[in-house]
């Protein structure tokens, strides 16, 4: 595995949907250049969770991660198998997992693809200071860092980052919602009554589970068990606004968490992805797992 882009993501969720027609395979949104932001469905529950990846581009590892977590949930689903101790086929039968496994399709390709042949290279080449580089690029196409892009405390944020225009990361835009990938987020979410929404990120191995006070009394003992699953650490963040899981938290009252996945420097090395795995799983199993409180 050289690189999981948009056209592999593309072809796996064909193969899946042959191999285990229970899957639903739909479109969320779109991007800046037009691509089919794909949404993956496992499970027949009427309680819905949501689990996303690489909203940011340099973290693409984390969209091949959650589709080889639901190729071995399906797969233990299908044999009827307990998979680490968890009986998939009652998991399934309560809750409905929602997977969107590349948020970012445009950035990912940059950051494995390069400018050579990019019908926007002169534009991106001169946000990323001119180097053909881009594997530290976060943002979409249009410089925008989608994670910043949501409406909860959006002033602050960009009031607080030094970056004021388009660029590789930590541009969240001139206004909340104007990157339509984050607004098919809010759209998709909106659309869904989830109880419990996971955000993949990578590296730290901590896992961010509060907002403001605006996050359920369970939040933290939550993140307690996600931190044991894993041996991540549950970290209280302070002066951190507009991302996804802020907006989740301050718009429905419910449990929201960002998974830092890995250690190391982004983009981390496809050689990790075994290890990455190892520790992810039994964190999103947990996570499937976990008795909601009905809001």
């Amino acid at each position: 595995m050289l690189g999981y882009g948009y056209e592999t993501l593309c072809e796996e969720l064909h193969r899946l949907g042959k191999i285990y027609p229970f899957l639903q395979v739909g479109v969320m949104g779109e991007s800046v250049m037009g691509k089919s932001i794909p949404a993956l469905r496992i499970g027949q529950g009427a309680r819905e969770l949501h689990i996303q990846a690489a909203i940011h581009a340099n973290e693409w590892i984390t969209t091949p991660l959650i589709m080889q977590f639901v190729e071995d949930l399906a797969c233990s689903y299908a044999r009827g198998t307990a998979w680490h101790g968890s009986n998939v086929r009652r998991l399934l039968s309560e809750y409905s997992l929602w997977v969107v496994p590349m948020v970012n399709p445009d950035g990912v390709e940059l950051v494995l693809q390069g400018v050579e042949e990019h019908p926007h290279r002169e534009q991106l080449l001169e946000w990323n200071g001119g180097s053909l580089d881009f594997s530290g690029w976060k943002a979409n196409i249009r410089g925008v860092d989608l994670n910043d892009q949501f409406p909860a405390y959006w002033e602050e944020e960009a009031a607080r980052r030094a970056q004021l225009g388009p660029g590789p990361r930590d541009y969240g835009g001139e206004a909340p919602l104007t990157e339509p990938e984050a607004a098919a987020m809010v759209r998709f979410t909106e659309i869904h009554p989830f109880e419990i929404v996971v955000a993949l990120h990578t590296q730290g191995r901590e896992i961010y589970w509060n907002y403001r006070g605006y996050e359920p009394p369970e939040s933290e003992m939550y993140a307690e068990r996600l931190s044991l699953a894993g041996n991540y650490q549950a970290v209280k963040l302070s002066d951190s606004d507009a991302g996804y899981k802020d907006w989740f938290i301050q718009q429905f009252r419910k449990p929201g968490f960002t998974v830092e996945v890995g250690c190391g420097e982004n983009p981390l090395p496809v050689e990790s992805f075994a290890s990455l795995y190892a520790e992810l799983v039994p964190i999103l199993l947990t996570a499937m797992d976990l008795q909601v409180v009905n809001q």
